[in-house]
């Protein structure tokens, strides 16, 4: 009952209705291009952004360049995915010639049968985000049926970002929306899910995960019910999401590492990451306000996009 009356007071506060359900993604020939880094657009009032300053950013604790291995077995869910036809395998792979071409441990999470643990790196970020944005659309959870992205607001689901702008399906792709039983999630995860999709934000729009809009937050939905289905705490929960976000938007959390060491005189690795992933540093509200106050770090790490 406390778990049904959180959800029906959440539903019932006022979202903000994001850009991203207008614009996000520029579609070219049936491929999804997105900006290879996000680069937050600074205030015309410069006049109260922090200055530069000496402080050193330790890069390598905010995206290490070794990688993060996620706690999860990866299995064959790509190829489930592919199956299905929310990932049309052909579509992805053609996406990904005009990228080079897909590397053999690409190509094993897309289509093996038995993968182990994953490990996310700058170089295969933007990979696994789209994998992981594919997991969270077609996974059925009632965070997509009863949550902010079917409320009537909003024209229904199939108007954002996460919806409109996968054009990486077979068919049309609200045929696959939160329909199949990729994960299954016992009373208790789907709580947990729920209550720390809540608690994370990403610095593209003003949403938390609970909200999936836009790619990032889809991805994340995905990726937190992987982890609460295989048994991962919920502090480890955030730990992982932190590190996931550092890599798809490297620019921010290193931004947000140098305003720790100079405002809070606290390195990122001592940070809390569920603090970092809320709403006062991870939102776009959230982050605009901090790079008031320091000036903001550019070009380290990966690419928060394919």
């Amino acid at each position: 009952m406390e778990n049904e009356k959180q959800k029906t007071t959440l539903l019932n506060k006022e979202y903000l209705l994001p850009l991203t359900i207008i614009v996000s993604a520029l579609i070219v020939g049936g491929a999804i291009i997105y900006i290879s880094k996000y680069t937050p657009e600074l205030s015309e009032d410069k006049g109260n952004q922090g200055q530069a300053s000496d402080v050193v950013i330790d890069e390598a604790s905010v995206i290490p360049p070794e990688g993060v291995e996620l706690p999860i077995v990866w299995g064959s869910l790509g190829s489930q995915m592919v199956a299905s036809g929310v990932i049309d395998g052909p579509k992805f792979e053609s996406l990904y010639t005009q990228r080079g071409g897909l590397d053999e441990e690409m190509k094993s999470i897309l289509y093996g049968q038995d993968n182990g643990k994953i490990k996310i790196t700058s170089q295969n970020s933007g990979f696994l985000l789209n994998i992981f944005w594919a997991l969270g659309l077609g996974n059925k959870n009632s965070i997509l049926e009863e949550g902010p992205m079917s409320d009537p607001r909003y024209g229904g689901a199939g108007n954002f970002a996460s919806t409109g702008g996968w054009t990486l399906a077979k068919g049309e792709t609200m045929t696959h929306y939160s329909k199949y039983n990729f994960i299954s999630l016992t009373l208790k995860q789907q709580a947990l899910v729920e209550r720390v999709s809540q608690g994370i934000y990403r610095p593209c729009c003003g949403n938390a995960t609970y909200f999936p809009d836009c790619n990032h937050g889809m991805a994340m939905l995905g990726l937190l019910e992987l982890m609460a289905s295989q048994g991962v705490s919920e502090k480890d929960m955030y730990k992982i999401a932190l590190g996931v976000n550092s890599y798809w938007f490297p620019d921010t959390y290193l931004t947000i590492a140098k305003y720790l060491q100079e405002k809070k005189n606290i390195s990122f690795s001592e940070a809390d990451p569920k603090e970092i992933l809320g709403k006062n540093y991870s939102s776009g509200s959230g982050f605009a306000a901090i790079r008031q106050q320091v000036a903001p770090v550019q070009g380290g790490g990966g690419s928060c996009g394919v």
